[in-house]
């Protein structure tokens, strides 16, 4: 028996052994409990199962002659393809099937569906990286409209600092400081949610990790999205004449 079958039935999963369940109308023993595997594909928990004698499945369980899967394991991986092929010479002569003969039968191999399950992955990474990028670009474009606005409107306080000694790397200074203090308070917003989404997917049973480097490339790209959307303003305000910026109304 599976361990979370054991724990769901009983509580804890050492009070499995030696106990008896009930499938249908028959009753079993409980003889051993399985090493924990955890998640497999698709995220089927594979220590949620039960294990009978094959005969006993067969004729007590199913009431059928007949097997539709096997599964085969190998040691390493690296034997999967020789495995492959020794199963179905296997199967082929068991079933009397002539070698080149099609097949009643069909043989999946784990490295396959490993592959499906990267090529989904890489998919879905592409398609959540696009929607980063578009968030990124509407984000920056609000972040250039909000510092050019700030540059209208301080407009003649830009000259007054101009006037009594400011530089024009100062002013630049001075507004992509602010462009990247505001790209930060975004990022800083987004992680805290992103913080709060995964309590809520641990608090319901989801697992969920959390990486310190992801979150340290998050802030740096919120830093970057900042200097490259403030940039154009600060530039804007440190081109100002200081007389034209004193004269503004």
């Amino acid at each position: 028996m599976g361990r979370t079958t054991a724990r769901n039935l009983f509580g804890h999963a050492e009070y499995a052994l030696g106990s008896q369940i009930r499938i249908g109308d028959n009753f079993f023993t409980v003889i051993g409990l399985l090493q924990s595997k955890g998640a497999g594909f698709g995220g089927n928990d594979q220590d949620d199962i039960i294990m009978v004698p094959l005969d006993t499945a067969m004729t007590r369980l199913s009431n059928s002659s007949s097997i539709n899967m096997i599964i085969v394991s190998v040691v390493s991986q690296e034997f999967m393809s020789a495995a492959q092929r020794e199963t179905e010479l296997i199967l082929r002569e068991s079933r009397n099937i002539a070698h080149g003969a099609p097949a009643d039968f069909d043989i999946m191999n784990q490295a396959n569906i490993i592959e499906m399950a990267a090529a989904a992955s890489r998919t879905l990474t592409t398609l959540l990286a696009a929607i980063a990028g578009v968030s990124l670009f509407v984000g920056g474009i609000g972040i250039m409209n909000i510092m050019l606005v700030s540059v209208t409107e301080r407009t003649r306080e830009i000259g007054i600092r101009m006037a009594i000694g400011g530089r024009k790397r100062d002013i630049l200074l001075q507004f992509l400081t602010e462009s990247v203090i505001l790209s930060l308070m975004g990022g800083i917003l987004g992680i805290g949610m992103a913080f709060l989404v995964c309590q809520i997917m641990s608090i319901n049973g989801i697992p969920t990790a959390i990486n310190p480097l992801v979150i340290a490339v998050s802030a740096l790209f919120a830093a970057l999205v900042g200097v490259a959307f403030g940039y154009y303003p600060a530039l804007k305000a440190a081109r100002l004449y200081p007389i034209d910026a004193l004269r503004y109304e």
